[in-house]
């Protein structure tokens, strides 16, 4: 149902001049700073216009100016979220945080997961994703146990091929990753990674060859970025730390020519495989997956890693940042 505000806006000047009574509305409620009666105001305004002046009106009080071609992008996501960051000035700091891309250490973690494996084309890979609980081992667990809960993937490998389905010629594949991100009102949701360095997990593996898979918004669907999962120590839990600009774009398995830069600022999924094509069991256990510009000094503790710099001291040496000075025996 229209009001007067619509007629006024449609017919002045065969639709035209409904912008500049717009305008003029705009810019009396919030660029000129003259005292108004917003209520009055909104009331002649169309309903298609009001939400703007309310916004623009806002604006005002936050002692914010914003110039005309700006106007048609407030209702825009891409503004919103660019506008934000740079009034807190984000883009000029280093993110210190980390941001946790999903977590284990609850049982209905599992629930945001998707397990897959040969099994759903005829093979015979067995998978699994089970939940495992925080160790109850005082003061403090060993290096094959954790005080927080994760998940365990396990199963065991079968290259077998099923004997009824002559167009399957390769089987011996499992793997697991999230699920894509719900809805929102703006409409999908993505993980922005964009001012991270690497990707962290925290792992205990048992050597074998593991891939970590990032999809994005791709225009291909299929694209898949991957990298090697190495572990330094199987059988202890470890912190891994991956240079976001190291994935491979593959489609199928295959390195895809040319290669892209991953749009880091839309992150559909991540998600672990195991393509060795190895029989026999596997088991990988994983507590968390974020991303990170570095360790912090507790990761750091655990891992026992002490950082190296480039710098070397007189002998050689390479320099320790954080190893402790030895102290002078009492004289």
């Amino acid at each position: 149902m229209n009001d007067s505000g619509d007629d006024e806006w449609k017919d002045r000047k065969g639709g035209g001049g409904g912008r500049e009574v717009f305008d003029g509305y705009l810019q009396v409620g919030g660029f000129l700073g003259q005292d108004v009666d917003s209520a009055g105001v909104l009331r002649r305004l169309p309903e298609s216009a009001r939400l703007v002046f309310v916004i623009v009106n806002n604006a005002r009080s936050a002692k914010m100016r914003l110039g005309r071609s700006t106007q048609a992008h407030l209702l825009g996501t891409d503004y919103v979220s660019k506008s934000s960051k740079a009034l807190r000035a984000e883009a000029t700091r280093r993110q210190t945080k980390p941001y946790v891309l999903h977590t284990f250490h609850d049982p209905s973690s599992l629930q945001d997961c998707k397990l897959m494996s040969d099994r759903d084309i005829g093979g015979f890979t067995r998978a699994h994703l089970d939940w495992i609980p925080p160790a109850t081992s005082p003061p403090s667990p060993s290096p094959s146990e954790n005080k927080y809960g994760h998940a365990k993937f396990h199963g065991s490998i079968s290259i077998e091929l099923p004997a009824n389905r002559p167009h399957i010629q390769r089987t011996g594949y499992a793997a697991w990753r999230t699920k894509d991100r719900p809805f929102t009102i703006f409409g999908k949701s993505f993980w922005n990674i964009d001012p991270y360095a690497y990707l962290a997990l925290r792992i205990k593996s048992d050597g074998r060859k593991y891939f970590v898979n990032i999809q994005t918004e791709s225009i291909v669907p299929t694209d898949i970025h991957q990298h090697r999962l190495y572990a330094r120590r199987p059988g202890e839990w470890e912190t891994v730390l991956i240079k976001w600009n190291e994935f491979v774009r593959t489609n199928h398995g295959i390195v895809v020519e040319p290669q892209s830069e991953m749009l880091r600022q839309k992150v559909k999924t991540v998600g672990i495989g195991l393509i060795d094509r190895i029989p026999g069991p596997f088991e990988l256990c994983v507590e968390r997956i974020w991303a990170s510009n570095g360790l912090g000094q507790e990761l750091r503790k655990e891992d026992d890693r002490i950082e190296e710099g480039q710098l070397k001291s007189k002998h050689g040496e390479k320099i320790r940042w954080n190893e402790e000075k030895p102290t002078k025996p009492p004289s």
